[in-house]
């Protein structure tokens, strides 16, 4: 589950952060257990933004705008890099290169894919290298930056540096940022734990793979679907689109200015339930589920389960109002 946070630019009176995110409502959610829940933060350079109401007219209204996407190749860039090109962007990918900077989807005609890949730059470096980082942004005039890799704030000083006039920077964290608690949902001003290792989408991109994994492969080679303890946990999933669409949303929007929303879907779902949920959209007969206490098992440094072994949710009432 996770949760972009969206930041505004400091302006030069100001200092630090302000933590805020999507105010509008996202397009109907593609997922039937929608729910990755979304913290967007923005920060935004002091301005006069004019509000037009809904969020899909300020996309329509907004000039084209020089975007730079800290990652991008994976998971929410492959379609957020879409709709913003889509949207008449320019758009430059910062990744390192070693995976392919853009992949043609399926239903995606060869003519449709040039296109797009045609329009999408790339810049070739570590994030991790701040020198190059500042060196390589300084002169590039970038207005407003998506980060959905950044896993600590370190991270984002030297981008924050180098382009000293953006007009927004916007951060997808992790909604694991959220202190466990015995009271669910989680709503957007519930304490946060500090020593959460679940700030950044580099991490939910990785564990992404795993899930995949642990359902399709098994039921595609016919084997049981091992589930933790007695498989009634309750917890949400959600569609890469919707968090695509939210991160367009947010583009040049005053409402998401020091706010947090919970970006999610209204349904919520069992881990026994998730596995036949699984079964069904792959056109599987009903999956043979195994329950296991995971205390039983020394699963060395993998994980027993790719979701906490808990009720796990959050409120999106904020974000639909």
């Amino acid at each position: 589950m996770a949760r972009p946070v969206l930041l505004q630019q400091a302006s030069p009176q100001s200092s630090g952060i302000s933590f805020t995110t999507l105010n509008p409502k996202p397009h109907s959610s593609l997922s039937e257990f929608n729910g990755k829940t979304f913290r967007i933060s923005i920060q935004s350079k002091s301005k006069a933004w004019k509000s037009n109401g809904s969020c899909s007219q300020l996309i329509t209204a907004s000039s084209s705008k020089k975007l730079l996407i800290m990652g991008g190749t994976r998971f929410i860039g492959v379609f957020l890099t879409r709709l913003l090109v889509n949207e008449g962007h320019q758009v430059t990918l910062f990744a390192r290169g070693k995976a392919p900077i853009t992949q043609q989807l399926p239903g995606e005609s060869l003519q449709e894919y040039e296109e797009y890949k045609s329009s999408v730059l790339h810049l070739k470096g570590d994030r991790k290298d701040s020198d190059f980082v500042k060196s390589s942004l300084a002169s590039l005039n970038f207005e407003v930056v998506y980060d959905i890799n950044g896993r600590e704030s370190v991270e984002e000083e030297p981008i924050l540096e180098a382009l000293p006039n953006l007009e927004q920077y916007i951060y997808c964290s992790s909604a694991g940022v959220y202190h466990k608690s015995d009271l669910m949902p989680h709503f957007e001003s519930d304490a946060v734990d500090p020593a959460s290792r679940h700030k950044g989408k580099l991490e939910t991109e990785s564990l992404l793979d795993f899930k995949d994994e642990w359902f399709f492969h098994r039921l595609n080679a016919g084997r049981p679907i091992p589930i933790p303890n007695s498989g009634v946990q309750i917890t949400q999933l959600g569609h890469v689109k919707d968090l695509a669409s939210a991160f367009v949303k947010v583009l040049g929007n005053s409402n998401a200015s020091k706010q947090v929303y919970n970006i999610s879907g209204s349904k919520y779902v069992t881990f026994d339930g998730l596995a036949r949920a699984c079964a069904e959209a792959a056109g599987y007969a009903e999956p043979e589920i195994v329950h296991y206490n995971p205390k039983e098992f020394d699963f060395g440094k993998k994980k027993a389960f790719p979701f906490r072994d808990q009720h796990y949710f959050a409120s999106i009432e904020k974000s639909t109002n």
